[in-house]
């Protein structure tokens, strides 16, 4: 069982962690944030954190049946939420931002932890494909574990990042956060091939190409 389990779990954890982007959130956290009291923002993280691994493990579990509801393949579904990572990925390395979500809202919130901390600025649609691939990939129950641990591991380092955010940005600076965004979406965009590789080789077997 732990064979299974901990190759897995740690996996998951590293994987989970880069396809957040946590230094971009960092940016989009203090960017929201600006001018606020730390009680105020300390509320945001948790509650923004909380939201999204809710999120996080609806979106775990619900892959099988979403791709059995519409009728397609895991592997089809792999090339498509790859496709789509891998753009975010390349918007990261070009401009350390998320392409959906590059701006600040122009209305003024009166919660931003749930729209747009949670969503999408934590969980964008690229994550959201990313994150159904991986559940329906685990079919163990130890393997299962051990990604729905890497996934909340995850979101732990995101939420600490978050409440270290001042301090970060005044050890690194905004040129700093937005070298690690780049860093992180190059990360990104190797985690996407693989997805869409992945898909692609499964399609060719399925159909009896290879």
């Amino acid at each position: 069982m732990m064979s299974e389990f901990l190759p897995t779990y740690l996996s998951s954890a590293v994987r989970f962690l880069f396809l957040l982007a946590p230094f971009f959130v960092v940016t989009m956290f203090l960017a929201l944030t600006r001018g606020q009291p730390a009680s105020e923002k300390n509320s945001i993280i948790r509650r923004a954190s909380f939201s999204a691994l809710v999120l996080g493990l609806v979106l775990f579990f619900a892959g099988p049946l979403l791709f059995e509801a519409i009728g397609i393949t895991l592997n089809s579904f792999r090339i498509g939420a790859g496709s789509l990572l891998f753009l975010t990925a390349i918007s990261l390395v070009n401009s350390g931002t998320r392409n959906h979500a590059t701006g600040l809202p122009q209305e003024d919130r009166d919660d931003i932890a749930v729209v747009p901390m949670a969503i999408p600025v934590i969980i964008g649609p690229a994550t959201i494909g990313a994150i159904l691939v991986y559940g329906a990939e685990l079919k163990s129950v130890p393997e299962i574990a051990g990604g729905v641990l890497g996934m909340i591991t995850a979101l732990l380092v995101l939420t600490v990042l978050l409440f270290l955010s001042g301090y970060l940005e005044r050890a690194l600076g905004k040129t700093g956060l937005n070298i690690l965004s780049k860093v992180s979406g190059l990360i990104l965009s190797a985690m996407a091939a693989e997805i869409v590789l992945t898909g692609i080789s499964g399609f060719i077997q399925a159909a009896g190409l290879a």
